[in-house]
């Protein structure tokens, strides 16, 4: 049997906590290679943890030994520029993209810089995860609020926006300072989810005000603001990503996962294939083993598939009716709204009045 090398960088043999937080750092932060010798070498960039995208891909390797694998990880806002530096004939271009900022891809996309790759497999892909053949949804994670079972009593675990509204309102909350979310300047995806959520909800008028008057905190990326709730020094997470989430719960009793009653966003990773990509057709080959039943069970390994009915090992509290309340963000033009240079800023600025830069 064919052994199959995998050689991580230093940077990659980390904690889980500085991995995640290198996502919204300076990029790219990290690299591994796949694969031996070979004579087609694939080059991937991404947002997704190489810790978590490793096994994937040291099975696609297995089942095609005449390719190797160079994944690189960076943060999503440096790599929608690199990506972007390339498209323009600036830099060389990767074989294939694979981010979690949904909207950076699909401005990408919209501006010219992906080509298309068709198969059965992107075809069975529903509406929402395809876009004009040239970017696909590969992952289902929910956004989700995460708190502390041993600091949070089970009379006060937030099961919906309502009840995290309800938590801060008081002057005297004890949740004053203790609750954190993503800070949407620094990072790509936290300011995709603070802009449909903008979009989506009545009550978000009502919670960013609720953030500002206890103090919430804004900060840099999943694993810190994970770590802190179960550390003590946050009592509940809001919007992170459910799949670092529920990871991290599986190995930290002290963390509880929640999706929103009222509704949970979810979104679905996106790949491209750029339209320079020195090897196109093993970037098409690589997409579509992570859409193959073999894929998807890999990236359900790695909690990049959540279950989010209560089935299958699903860690949220309280699953039951959870399909009413999730709301796919689409893969469509309609997310270069929250991109929009006025939009972006005014966005910004309000946001800046509720979490004050340092």
């Amino acid at each position: 049997m064919r052994r199959v090398f995998c050689a991580i960088l230093l940077a990659v043999l980390a904690t889980p906590s500085s991995l995640a937080q290198a996502q919204e750092t300076l990029a790219p932060e990290a690299q591994a290679a796949f694969g031996g010798p070979a004579g087609r070498a694939l080059r991937v960039v991404g947002t997704t943890d190489i810790a978590a995208f490793a096994p994937l891909l040291e099975e696609f390797v297995g089942a095609n030994p005449a390719i190797a694998v160079a994944y690189e990880q960076w943060g999503s806002n440096d790599l929608a520029a690199s990506v972007a530096r390339a498209c323009a004939g600036e830099a060389g271009s990767p074989d294939m993209v694979i981010s979690s900022a949904v909207d950076l891809q699909v401005r990408l996309v919209n501006e010219g810089c992906a080509q298309a790759w068709r198969s059965p497999l992107t075809a069975a892909l529903p509406a929402t995860q395809r876009w004009r053949d040239e970017l696909f949804g590969i992952t289902r994670e929910p956004a989700v609020m995460v708190y502390n079972r041993d600091l949070v009593p089970p009379s006060e675990a937030p099961q919906s926006r309502f009840d995290l509204i309800d938590l801060l309102r008081p002057d005297n909350t004890r949740y004053a300072g203790r609750v954190a979310t993503y800070d949407i300047e620094a990072s790509g995806l936290g300011y995709l989810f603070a802009f449909v959520d903008a979009q989506q909800a009545t009550t978000f008028g009502a919670l960013f005000e609720a953030f500002g008057r206890s103090g919430a905190v804004a900060t840099c990326c999943s694993a810190e603001i994970i770590d802190g709730v179960a550390d003590g020094r946050y009592l509940i997470a809001y919007n992170v990503l459910g799949s670092y989430a529920i990871a991290a719960a599986e190995r930290d009793r002290r963390l509880a996962v929640v999706a929103p009653s009222d509704y949970t966003l979810v979104l679905s990773r996106a790949a491209l294939i750029p339209k320079d990509a020195p090897n196109a057709a093993d970037a098409g080959r690589l997409l579509d083993y992570i859409l193959s039943p073999a894929g998807q069970a890999a990236l359900s390994r790695a909690r990049l598939v959540v279950p989010l009915d209560g089935k299958d090992g699903s860690l949220f509290e309280d699953a039951d009716g959870a399909g009413s309340t999730l709301r796919a963000i689409p893969l469509s033009p309609a997310l270069m709204v929250g991109l929009d240079a006025h939009k972006r800023r005014l966005f910004i600025e309000r946001w800046r009045d509720v979490f004050p830069r340092d």
